[in-house]
């Protein structure tokens, strides 16, 4: 026998009930039935996918690995479903009815998901976070997810070596996040050299950004105190406490009484990038997904009026360019 899908919605249904006697009601099979094919799909698999008692049916180590393959596979399989249904009726713009979208995190992902949700309010939109890059590309290239929205060091993009098609959205400056009574918070920018003297804090990940910023510290003349790596709350809680200066993006909207001012010379860069594979579902609906990200950005970094001046006024930052042209003539 070979294994297909009703195969796989069988074993599902068992696990999700806990008893072959529920599980038959639920498909609307007998029970006789239902446990005569569960033995012809162990037989097919090599062993008892569950151990069953008077208690129920729990799944074996072997159920328990053949669940997580259905579960990946039977909602894949009803996307694909939906999506061919949609192309096949003359979907003008073939969007998903579901989005899985991975991110490091970020008001720019919160204003996304909004204008789908807006777009699209009958779709099913499910995220993950994390911290890192390879997870999230991972996850992508491993089809748990459709989109992964990361940042990564400016002058850099995302490692090539997953496959995937990498949009930028933006690449910011990189902000101190001071204290509003800080030496420094008065002014527009703020000179790395004149925070030589500083313990500095920022959020976790990986990539170059540890080294990158060692490396602008150099050019500012001086080697910087070992940065500490926590969790976007605490990065602001040791701000406010004046244990720290913070790293931040310009998207970043500080609390009361703290403010972030851009680097002199943007020092440091950030890139904000949304990828996907380009041969799954996800690459016909990514044109229009980029769009609200794009919108996204916009609706954030408006917020930010003291940043988007100074990207109007410093033309010479190279690479400093995704500002909209309506917000920095603004």
């Amino acid at each position: 026998m070979n294994l297909e899908l009703r195969h796989l919605k069988v074993v599902c249904a068992i696990a999700e009930t806990g008893s072959v006697t529920k599980a038959a009601s639920q498909l609307g099979l007998a029970q006789p039935a239902l446990t005569a094919q569960l033995q012809r799909i162990e037989r097919t698999l090599g062993g008892p996918l569950f151990d069953r008692d008077r208690r129920g049916a729990r799944p074996t180590a072997l159920g328990e690995l053949v669940l997580s393959r259905a579960r990946v596979l039977l909602p894949a399989m009803k996307g694909l479903q939906d999506e061919a249904a949609r192309l096949a009726a003359g979907g003008d713009d073939m969007l998903m009815t579901r989005y899985r979208i991975g991110a490091i995190g970020g008001p720019v992902v919160a204003h996304l998901l909004h204008r789908l949700s807006a777009t699209q309010p009958e779709a099913q939109i499910s995220t993950h976070a994390s911290y890192y890059v390879d997870e999230l590309a991972t996850m992508v290239l491993a089809g748990k997810l459709d989109y992964a929205q990361v940042g990564v060091c400016g002058d850099a993009l995302p490692s090539a070596e997953y496959g995937l098609v990498w949009h930028t959205i933006a690449v910011d400056a990189v902000c101190a996040l001071l204290r509003e009574d800080h030496p420094q918070a008065a002014a527009t920018e703020v000179d790395l050299a004149d925070l030589s003297e500083e313990q500095w804090v920022a959020g976790a990940g990986d990539g170059c950004f540890a080294d990158c910023f060692a490396a602008a510290c150099a050019r500012a003349g001086f080697a910087p105190r070992k940065v500490l790596e926590t969790d976007p709350r605490a990065c602001v809680d040791m701000v406010e406490l004046g244990l720290s200066v913070g790293l931040c993006q310009p998207t970043f909207r500080p609390p009361v009484g703290l403010t972030s001012r851009p680097l002199k010379g943007a020092p440091l860069r950030w890139r904000i990038a949304v990828g996907w594979h380009p041969d799954s579902p996800a690459a016909r609906s990514a044109p229009k997904l980029m769009q609200m990200a794009n919108e996204a950005y916009q609706d954030v970094i408006a917020r930010n009026e003291n940043y988007v001046k100074w990207v109007a006024d410093h033309p010479d930052l190279n690479g400093i360019g995704a500002v909209p042209p309506q917000l920095a003539a603004a």
